[in-house]
């Protein structure tokens, strides 16, 4: 059986890290991110499985046909047999290794080239090889004209960067390959590793991140650059990007703007030569945003900033726009009746009408998710702050409806990338939330799975100990088998974040030297013998350990904290204990 949805992880991700100081108590953007993701997927998966087999066991009792009887027990065998329990059956998760060269990616340059040259490319390269010289020199690693609060840099971060890029563009190869006919001479994998949903854990995010504009954590638009590879590489012509993270996708919104503007300026130029050309249709792009207009990039009260986030714009200049605020809402029961089936509801409305605009033969469809989840109901206080919020269920209920637009429209590709979610909480519930809205059991999802209660189970079960382990016995089945599947995903956890380099002191010690000969030859004139001949002179006797000078420890191969100083044993002083007899009584015989 096929999967029916993949996960993909990128180890690399890890290497990107905040070295500008040893505080690291402000950063939000950090690779323990991507563990809590790792648990939440992991927890999808130990439910899924838990109801299957629920399922399984409930249509055994149901049924006394034997032959029905048979192919129960055969299924129940089938899914305890399985490599990792059954998991591949439900969700394959692929360990990615995929990577690509910045420099030389055409879908990297279709976003972020430049006619004259790939000067934003190569300038972000040149930082993160220089970003270690420049801490070491107590200066940051960010040039001045950029964010010094939001971004960062280290001589990893190019990995992550080039892992990240290059597993988005495997996961679309992988989703559009999967929606092909299953006689297509073009696939490469076996039909049961393929599915046509995936979802791809990496970070540093970047919907942020604009043609040259780096910002808010992010330094390349990975979704932008997902789509521009699906319509380079596989002749995807319409792309949806539905951005649900609290902040608004500014960066993407911005690269949208400029593919729609030249597809609108070479259908001007069509009408104008009467001629339709035989050069491929170019991409054009709906992007719709649901965010807190009172968050970031939106803050500072930037009016071009608030404007662009809240455009909406259908068809005039070629352009496919919509943003929705957040606003608060007072109960799950007013957060589902007013909001998600009002305004909200909006956001995929209007891709739906972008979709049938355009008819059939205006080629492949392709839609992508910029899946942040910082406007969980988990997610803290200081960045959640306006209280514009989502109810966790929000992440599986919405994730099911764009299925719902993928199945009718792209032949159910769906590619979902991992933007914001800074609490390990908000990342866990999300994700766990998000994946099981991909899979098509969704319908059967209990939503208490992610209560306080629940969540604050998974939480305590892989909270690590001393040494990055985490517990081995839980109370829970359900609990086992996630610390079982992160042993899976997360063999070698991530090290703690490397520390700024401390540049060498000028300080020197004192010369001593002067001193320490005065004392030693005034210790042989007076017959006292000097600290270093009292150290020879001490033997192995009895009560006596062997001392050890700097140089038997060179010579012997011994750490100093293996050495031990030695001193005379101490000698208790002698007691004697004399009883006098009671008054009036003999004193015994000596």
């Amino acid at each position: 059986m096929s999967p029916q949805a993949t996960v993909f992880f990128q180890d690399k991700c890890l290497s990107h890290r905040y070295i500008r100081s040893h505080d690291t108590s402000t950063i939000f953007e950090r690779p323990q991110r991507l563990r809590a993701v790792k648990i939440g997927v992991a927890a999808a998966i130990a439910r899924l499985e838990e109801l299957r087999e629920k399922n399984v066991k409930g249509s055994s009792m149901a049924s006394s046909n034997p032959d029905d009887l048979l192919s129960t027990a055969l299924q129940r065998l089938n899914l305890a047999e399985q490599p990792g329990g059954g998991r591949e059956d439900v969700l394959e998760v692929v360990m990615s290794t995929a990577s690509v060269d910045l420099l030389n990616h055409p879908a990297v340059k279709y976003v972020h080239g430049d006619v004259d040259g790939d000067v934003y490319l190569e300038r972000l390269v040149a930082l993160v090889q220089e970003s270690e010289g420049r801490v070491e020199r107590n200066e940051s690693e960010i040039p001045e004209d950029l964010s010094q609060t939001d971004l960062y840099l280290c001589g990893e971060s190019l990995d992550a960067i080039q892992g990240a890029i290059g597993t988005v563009c495997e996961a679309v190869d992988a989703v559009f390959e999967a929606s092909l006919s299953p006689s297509s001479e073009t696939l490469k994998h076996p039909p049961s590793k393929r599915s046509t949903r995936a979802f791809v854990a990496i970070r540093p995010p970047g919907h942020h991140c604009g043609e040259d504009t780096p910002s808010g954590f992010c330094f390349v638009n990975n979704v932008a650059i997902a789509a521009a590879h699906a319509h380079l590489k596989h002749g995807v012509t319409r792309v949806i990007v539905l951005d649900i993270d609290l902040h608004h996708g500014n960066g993407t919104q911005s690269i949208v703007w400029q593919i729609n503007e030249e597809a609108y300026r070479q259908d001007l130029e069509s009408e104008e030569e009467e001629v339709r050309t035989s050069s491929p249709s170019p991409l054009r792009v709906y992007y719709g945003s649901i965010h807190d207009p009172l968050s970031y990039p939106c803050e500072g009260g930037n009016a071009a900033i608030i404007q662009a986030a809240s455009v909406s714009i259908h068809g005039p200049h070629g352009q496919h726009i919509e943003n929705v605020h957040l606003v608060p809402y007072q109960s799950e029961a007013d957060f589902w009746d007013r909001l998600y089936s009002g305004s909200y509801r909006r956001l995929l409305d209007k891709a739906e009408g972008f979709l049938q605009d355009h008819d059939e033969n205006s080629g492949e469809v392709m839609v992508f998710i910029s899946a942040g989840f910082d406007a969980s109901e988990h997610e803290t206080a200081s960045m959640s702050r306006h209280a514009r919020k989502l109810p966790t269920g929000f992440f599986k209920k919405f994730t099911r409806d764009v299925r719902t637009l993928a199945d009718k429209y792209a032949k159910g590709r769906i590619v979902s990338v991992l933007e914001g979610g800074y609490s390990d909480r908000a990342l866990c519930s999300g994700a766990m939330a998000h994946v099981l809205g991909l899979v098509e059991e969704a319908a059967e999802v209990d939503e208490s799975w992610w209560s306080v209660e629940n969540l604050a189970k998974i939480e305590k079960a892989t909270k690590k100990r001393r040494g990055g382990r985490t517990s081995t016995t839980t109370s829970d089945r359900w609990t086992e088998r996630i610390l079982s599947l992160l042993t899976d995903f997360d063999p070698n956890p991530s090290p703690p974040p490397t520390p700024k380099p401390i540049p060498p002191s000028t300080m020197t010690l004192r010369d001593r030297s002067k001193k320490a000969d005065s004392m030693s030859a005034s210790s042989s004139e007076s017959g006292t013998p000097s600290p270093q001949q009292s150290r020879s002179a001490v033997g192995e006797g009895v009560g006596r350990r062997k001392i050890i000078t700097e140089d038997e420890t060179a010579h012997q191969g011994i750490t100093p904290a293996e050495k031990t100083l030695e001193a005379p044993a101490k000698k208790l002083p002698k007691v004697r204990l004399v009883v006098n007899p009671p008054p009036g009584s003999e004193r015994p015989p000596s």
